[in-house]
């Protein structure tokens, strides 16, 4: 099970090369989450309204191994934008993927950008 995992690595913003086109940012529940599909991965893309911004990460929680954090409830943890699995409610951060409880290894985020209401997602390749 761990080489699934092995295909999600953090990218940050400096260090994409493909604008993935996911979606129309309207395709996306606002204040919730969405999967898209890249190549053999499954991203969690959330539409965090409230604040007024967007974050990617693995949508494979990696206590469970199931992918399920796009149906996580999203929130903050003293400001911190955060999903919580909705099978253990885990939580990671949304900004670096960091397991708030302390208790697991972090997940794999990716930046999002919106242009002309469409939300594309940055990868590595």
């Amino acid at each position: 099970m761990d080489n699934i995992l092995d295909k999600y690595k953090t990218v940050a913003a400096s260090d994409v090369t493909v604008w993935f086109e996911a979606a129309k940012a309207s395709d996306f529940p606002k204040n919730g989450g969405a999967c898209i599909k890249y190549k053999d991965k499954q991203i969690a893309v959330f539409n965090f309204a409230r604040e007024g911004k967007w974050y990617a990460c693995q949508n494979l929680c990696p206590h469970k191994m199931e992918m399920v954090l796009s149906r996580g409830m999203i929130g903050d943890d003293k400001g911190i934008p955060k999903v919580a699995c909705p099978l253990h409610k885990k939580t990671f951060s949304l900004e670096n993927g960091t397991n708030l409880n302390g208790d697991m290894e972090a997940i794999a985020t990716y930046p999002v950008k919106i242009e002309n209401d469409t939300v594309y997602v940055g990868f590595a390749e």
